[in-house]
């Protein structure tokens, strides 16, 4: 299995941020030593380019985003400061994902050690994302002529509010999204499906939704492919989770996923996405989980 990684992912970050930045690297690690990922199947992707990313987002804001032209509103919302390393790393962020889709489509599944910023909007960005690499990935995908149908399956356990957004009255794109119902982004966008479910909600409640949701995904959009976002923030004793579901419970995630997919021939390209639990060390073993499920070792 074939996976992207960048050191650039790795934001250097004013003291007390509390975005876990250094989860990246950590992670990285770990899927190294435990031979998850072999080196020479771990790969630096390039960053998206400006046309890449005009797929999905409004030229002006790209622009301003990579220009350093931004108000502070706008850097507010995000939660990043400005800086040529955020743009870097935003660009390698969506170019891993651009990367692992394509790797997916020919040999069955790709993983960016990262991506998952779904909050970001076509003209704005939100929630410490600020291009979509899953909507930029998908219509670079349909761009190169790879595929037509593709469906963004978000398990990170706030809404793809700017996923849903972006992709509004497409058929060509299915999003799905599972996610905390009074959890961030509290104003929701539609996406062709939402489970909202209720704080504290655990294991048993949450697959039992998930599987419906992921039988619809395959009986409605047909995809050719599907981006997964295994975000590690359901998990209990996340900061920003609030819902309930244990390490076994996202395991079991991950291989419901999976299983649908493989059973499909379906290739699937494998995005981070959130993960803030209390010990950092809760979300690498979260994320290690789902890259090896993802190679068919777990």
């Amino acid at each position: 299995m074939r996976a992207f990684y960048s050191d650039t992912f790795v934001l250097p970050l004013p003291p007390g941020h509390r975005f876990p930045m250094e989860k990246y690297a950590l992670l990285r690690e770990r899927v190294l030593s435990e031979r998850i990922v072999t080196p020479e199947r771990l790969h630096v992707p390039e960053p998206a380019s400006i046309t890449e990313l005009c797929r999905a987002h409004d030229a002006n804001y790209v622009e301003r985003v990579i220009n350093g032209q931004l108000t502070s509103a706008e850097i507010r919302r995000i939660g990043f400061p400005w800086s040529p390393q955020m743009v870097e790393r935003s660009r390698r962020s969506a170019g891993a994902t651009i990367a692992a889709c394509r790797v997916a489509l020919s040999e069955g599944v790709g993983v960016n050690l990262a991506g998952g910023t779904h909050h970001a909007f076509a003209d704005a960005g939100a929630g410490y994302c600020v291009f979509n690499d899953a909507a930029v990935a998908a219509r670079t995908m349909q761009s190169e002529g790879r595929v037509q149908r593709i469906a963004i399956i978000d398990c990170d356990v706030h809404q793809g509010d700017g996923t849903a957004a972006i992709f509004a009255g497409d058929p060509t794109v299915f999003t799905f999204s599972i996610h905390g119902a009074h959890n961030f982004p509290f104003r929701k966008q539609q996406s062709d499906l939402d489970i909202a479910l209720p704080d504290a909600t655990g294991d048993t409640a949450y697959l039992d939704a998930l599987e419906w949701g992921v039988r619809q995904v395959f009986a409605i959009a047909r995809p050719n492919l599907v981006i997964y976002l295994a975000g590690a923030d359901p998990y209990y004793d996340d900061r920003l989770g609030r819902l309930s579901l244990t390490k076994a419970g996202l395991a079991e995630r991950d291989r419901l996923v999976f299983s649908y997919c493989r059973a499909a021939g379906v290739p699937v390209a494998v995005t981070m996405a959130g993960g803030y639990a209390r010990q950092i060390s809760d979300t690498v073993d979260i994320h290690t989980h789902t890259i090896a499920a993802a190679a068919g070792l777990r």
